[in-house]
């Protein structure tokens, strides 16, 4: 295992904000607030300006090691969506919908882009050493599992043993390892999407309720890619959405340490 150091400790002084562009705190609470799942939506369509603009903001979402695991498929021919439809179990969400967009994660591609950010890094005229370093020797220590995985069981016990001793890295490990590490960048894209929408006036609906494998063929998606979400969206219709907002006391969910 490579004894590169990327993360050095920050030094223990006192350290002035930087300037940061001005933001509405009032306004994205709005869109927060406003954001509902909408299970039927309106005739009225979406303009293609304002799909674009939400997928452009699903891309700017935060993800692991800036490597863009995934992708947005945004499905418009008509037999397509029809049989997409199908897929998500005919439910109203996305039979109703203006448009469908479906959020793959692609731990297979990992390599690929990585070698794009070694590519971006290289036309830099004075690009971190250390951000070379860590897409040099880093992200293939974190991300190859391995031709048929057979490096799984040496990582789960190197990051184990590592990991007695001093902080230590240890995901994602194995085929599935990945998988929960594309869903966690593509999910963030999700979000982004979905507010994005909303601050556009449209709404959205998230659906997990699909027969992923039916989704992948009519995508014709290679088997290493997986289905996070399909994302609905649209005007909401009258009922639209099914009752208030339902919250548990956070009392429950936000702990302090």
């Amino acid at each position: 295992m490579s004894k590169v150091k990327i993360f050095q400790p920050v030094e223990q002084k006192k350290r002035e904000a930087a300037a940061a562009p001005a933001t509405d705190s009032g306004a994205f609470h709005a869109v927060v607030d406003s954001r509902r799942s909408v299970r039927v939506y309106a005739d009225d369509p979406i303009p293609t300006e304002v799909m674009d603009a939400c997928l452009d903001a699903a891309l700017k979402a935060p993800n692991s090691s800036n490597l863009q695991a995934w992708e947005m498929h945004h499905v418009v021919d008509p037999k397509k969506k029809a049989a997409l439809v199908e897929a998500c179990l005919s439910q109203p969400a996305a039979g109703t919908a203006a448009e469908l967009v479906v959020f793959v994660g692609r731990p297979d591609l990992w390599k690929r882009n990585n070698d794009w950010m070694l590519q971006a890094l290289n036309r830099l005229d004075n690009a971190p050493k250390s951000a070379l370093q860590y897409y040099k020797k880093i992200t293939p220590l974190a991300y190859d599992q391995g031709w048929m995985g057979w490096r799984t069981p040496f990582k789960w016990a190197i990051t184990r043993w590592r990991g007695l001793s001093r902080p230590y890295p240890r995901e994602p490990i194995g085929k599935w390892g990945m998988r929960m590490w594309v869903h966690k960048s593509t999910s963030l894209a999700c979000a982004h999407y979905m507010l994005a929408m909303r601050a556009h006036g449209f709404d959205t609906c998230p659906m997990e309720g699909m027969d992923s494998a039916r989704v992948k063929n009519i995508l014709s998606l290679p088997r290493q890619a997986v289905i996070t979400m399909v994302i609905s969206a649209g005007k909401r219709a009258e009922g639209g959405v099914y009752g208030e907002r339902m919250r548990f006391d956070s009392s429950h969910f936000i702990h302090r340490h």
